[in-house]
């Protein structure tokens, strides 16, 4: 977290796909690592007493850009009527070739975090 032009901003950058022990969570299931992708932004933002409906934009990476389909449903449900700004990229690969979804996210906080 830190202060742009005196707005407090939030920066959640390459969220892979991690169970808590650090294991790769559902591969081969591009919907369900992106549950995961989305429980962990939502878990730091409410560290920073944020949430997702402080979240501006989203930067969705994927190996295969075919597996939009089963993402953005999941995408959509945690989101719902907030609708932030979204990008959807394919990459060629990550850093563990398990992962199949990378997502990143921009929030603009209540009040300056701590």
């Amino acid at each position: 977290a830190f202060t742009f032009s005196g707005v407090p901003v939030v920066a959640i950058a390459g969220t892979a796909p991690l169970t808590a022990e650090g294991a790769t969570a559902a591969p081969g299931d591009a919907a369900a690592q992106t549950r995961r992708c989305l429980e962990i932004i939502r878990d730091a933002l409410h560290a920073l007493d944020c949430g997702l409906e402080h979240v501006i934009r989203t930067r969705i990476y994927l190996t295969r850009a075919e597996d939009w389909a089963r993402v953005g449903p999941v995408h959509g449900a945690f989101f719902g009527e907030i609708r932030p700004a979204s990008t959807v990229v394919e990459v060629s690969r990550f850093l563990d070739p398990e992962w199949l979804v990378e997502i990143e996210a921009d929030a603009i906080a209540p009040r300056e975090p701590d």
